[in-house]
C-alpha cells in the first residue's frame, strides 16, 4: 500500500503534469516561503491543519497538530472512504493598560479530507486527542496485511 503526499492546492496529483506542478510549487515555496502573503495562504484555506501519514503492519495512522483546540471542538468521521476533521479555532485577546487598550477576537472553522487507502476497514477507526495532537488509528484488514512466504532452497 502506497501513501502519497497531499497537496494543498491540488490534493493528491498524479502524472507527469502533477509532477510538475508539485516541483514549481516546490521552487516558489523555496523563494517566498518567509513572505507575508505566504502565510496568508494558509488563513486563506481555512487553517486546515498538516497532517502526517505513517503505514505501519497492522494499521495506518494519522496526526494531526491542533494547538489550542480542545477534545470538544473537534469532529472525525468516515465516510464513503473519506476520513474528515473538522474543528472550530476561537481566540480572544485583551490587553489593559494605564493609557491603553487592546481586544482582538478571532473564530474560524476548518476541515481536512484524506481518501483512505484501499485494503482499511473503516468501521475500526478509533481516534485520541492528547496535548493538541490528534492521532487516527486505522486499522488494516487481513488481506491488506499480507503474509510472509518461505523461500525455500534448490
Amino acid at each position: 500500500m502506497a501513501i502519497e503526499r497531499w497537496w494543498p492546492r491540488w490534493g493528491l496529483t498524479r502524472g507527469p503534469l502533477g509532477e510538475l506542478e508539485r516541483e514549481m510549487e516546490d521552487w516558489v515555496g523555496r523563494f517566498a516561503g518567509g513572505w507575508p502573503w505566504s502565510r496568508l495562504a494558509g488563513e486563506l484555506r481555512g487553517g486546515a491543519p498538516a497532517v502526517d501519514l505513517a503505514d505501519r503492519k497492522d494499521e495506518v495512522v494519522l496526526r494531526a497538530d491542533l494547538p489550542g483546540l480542545e477534545q470538544k471542538d473537534i469532529e472525525v468521521t468516515v465516510e464513503g472512504g473519506m476520513l474528515t476533521i473538522r474543528g472550530e479555532r476561537k481566540e480572544e485577546k485583551e490587553e489593559k493598560r494605564e493609557n491603553y487598550y487592546h481586544a482582538e477576537r478571532w473564530a474560524g472553522s476548518f476541515a481536512r479530507s484524506v481518501m483512505l487507502p484501499p485494503g482499511v476497514d473503516a468501521d475500526k477507526v478509533k481516534a485520541t486527542f492528547k496535548n493538541g495532537v490528534l492521532e487516527v488509528h486505522i486499522p488494516k484488514t487481513k488481506e491488506a496485511k499480507g503474509k510472509k512466504v518461505e523461500v525455500k532452497g534448490e
